[in-house]
């Protein structure tokens, strides 16, 4: 009994030379890095190697190889992709339903095998932690790649490039699969299997690199009965760096453009619509519904330039006692531009930014508020006289 209570102590020797699993960890880094540069490429899709990863998955369902039809962007594919194939009740199952039921099966063996959850990996949110100090601490290699190379790849790739190129893609065809913009869940276990020598089955692993080969050569594609349509990768992509140290980009500006000129843009990491880059006025601004995009017009435009040439009159201002060291500004707007009578309370956010900034942003209140206090109050459902009671809020 002894001696199985000093077992222990062989884990604290091992943290003493932390250098093989540093490297390690260095290693998946660099796999890291390499997927999210397929994601990123703006090289020409690699045809002869999509065509052949294609014609596999086809092969998995027993379908011959289909008709292959190229396009230059997701969002010429709209005109281009057949239908939906809603299938007779007694007759067989579309293919592109079948699909995506082969591949599901296929990451939830996968994810059985790595000993991951197959679709939480990469949705959770945990805690930031510093890699290096985590291994020197013995935190086990497994525990930091799903706590840090997982998520990364998740918000660069899925939720950043596929949700910008959604936003500003209207009448996306149905049953989408991202080619290069799959790196995410396949970059995850490919570093298992090369950097934590997770086996896979003879069978899964070939199934693994035909989606594989789709990550490295092509971008969207849509497969149908007889025929599949693939979209070019992007002429250009720009991404800036996450201001919070960590290493990560995020898209921003005139963010991914195809060959046809299709462009899809972001502003710090947010899909806009092209007129906050193209055509930025304080008529846009008035006009857009959407709190969030109207904030990154605002700011693209700059809060001192917006005031002005929106004809804001500053009715009051007061310290915000619900942010210590934060004004609240309250504004009439014009109803030339509104189109109507209302005011226009300009706050700081409670809450720290990645970067460690709090954004400015503006709420209508209604006109009767004349002072700011008692707005940021309604904004909350609250009284003036209760939000001045708040120590902190969000």
């Amino acid at each position: 009994m002894s001696a199985r209570r000093r077992r222990p102590c062989r884990r604290a020797a091992v943290l003493r030379d932390p250098g093989p699993v540093l490297a390690q960890w260095h290693e998946a880094v660099q796999l890291r890095a390499e997927w999210t540069g397929h994601a990123l490429s703006t090289a020409p899709a690699d045809r002869a190697a999509a065509e052949h990863a294609v014609t596999g998955l086809y092969a998995l369902l027993g379908e011959p190889p289909p008709a292959f039809v190229w396009v230059p962007s997701p969002a010429a594919a709209s005109v281009v992709v057949p239908p939906v194939d809603t299938g007779a009740a007694s007759g067989p199952e579309p293919v592109e339903n079948r699909l995506a039921t082969l591949v599901f099966g296929l990451r939830e063996r996968l994810a059985r095998s790595a000993r991951v959850e197959p679709v939480e990996f990469g949705w959770n949110r945990p805690p930031r932690v510093d890699p290096e100090a985590a291994l020197r601490e013995g935190v086990p290699l497994r525990s930091v790649l799903e706590r840090v190379a997982a998520p990364a790849l998740r918000r660069a790739v899925r939720e950043s490039l596929v949700a910008l190129i959604r936003a500003g893609t209207p009448n996306l065809p149905d049953f989408t699969w991202y080619g290069q913009h799959d790196a995410d869940w396949v970059g995850f276990y490919d570093i298992h299997r090369r950097v934590l020598g997770t086996r896979f089955g003879v069978a899964d692993t070939a199934h693994f690199e035909l989606w594989a080969s789709l990550a490295r050569s092509t971008g969207w594609w849509w497969p149908r009965a007889g025929v599949c349509v693939l979209a070019d990768r992007p002429a250009a992509t720009h991404a800036e760096p996450v201001p919070d140290g960590s290493g990560e980009r995020r898209p921003h500006g005139p963010a991914v453009r195809w060959r046809d000129g299709a462009t899809a843009y972001a502003w710090h990491g947010l899909p806009v619509p092209s007129w906050v880059f193209e055509d930025l006025t304080v008529a846009r601004i008035a006009g857009e519904r959407n709190v969030e995009i109207r904030r990154c017009a605002i700011e693209r435009l700059g809060w001192t330039a917006f005031i002005d040439q929106a004809g804001l009159r500053l009715v009051s201002r007061a310290a915000d006692p619900g942010n210590p060291g934060a004004e609240l500004q309250l504004y009439d707007l014009p109803y030339l531009h509104w189109g109507a009578r209302t005011r226009l309370l300009l706050a700081v956010n409670g809450s720290v930014e990645r970067d460690g900034t709090r954004r400015r942003y503006g709420l209508r209140v209604p006109p009767w508020f004349d002072h700011p206090v008692d707005a940021a109050g309604w904004s909350y459902g609250l009284t003036g006289a209760q939000y001045a009671q708040l120590q902190r809020r969000t």
